[in-house]
């Protein structure tokens, strides 16, 4: 089971998206000084951070199971959304943290990679993920395929 394509997804978000963390910083350094600007590049890198963490738990569950996936994909949704929201709690007690700044730096953030991989998924790289078969499912076709011959 390969999980290059998986992989290679996140290897080609890294790059626009590190390139979006100097953007963030510039962008809540003009807005809202140092405060609001380290707050947007921690965003943005939690960001990336996320999407990473998502490409690859996905890349292992592939080579596990059909369920493994959709418990990766379902639950890890939630999962890693709740680390997002537990860090911004974290963060907001640190006197210089701009939740304001932090979270615009977040939800576009995770728009733009959201539609980059939308992007490569539609330019194909997604039709190379390889999901093994259950294996029950297996085991059940081959005695029907047994019954009937």
């Amino acid at each position: 089971m390969s999980t290059k394509p998986e992989r290679e997804m996140v290897r080609r978000a890294l790059r626009p998206g590190l390139a979006a963390v100097p953007v963030a910083y510039v962008a809540g350094l003009a807005l809202g000084g140092t405060a609001a600007a380290a707050s947007a590049a921690i965003g943005s890198v939690l960001v990336l951070a996320n999407f990473s963490a998502h490409g690859l738990s996905l890349a292992w569950a592939s080579t596990v199971s059909v369920t493994a996936v959709q418990v990766v994909a379902l639950g890890g949704v939630v999962v890693r959304l709740g680390i997002i929201v537990g860090l911004m709690f974290v963060l907001n007690a640190v006197a210089w943290f701009s939740p304001l700044a932090f979270g615009l730096a977040v939800v576009p953030g995770t728009l733009a990679l959201l539609a980059y991989e939308a992007k490569l998924a539609l330019g194909g790289l997604g039709g190379m993920l390889q999901i093994p078969a259950d294996p029950a499912a297996s085991r059940a076709a081959k005695r029907l395929a047994a019954k009937e011959a």
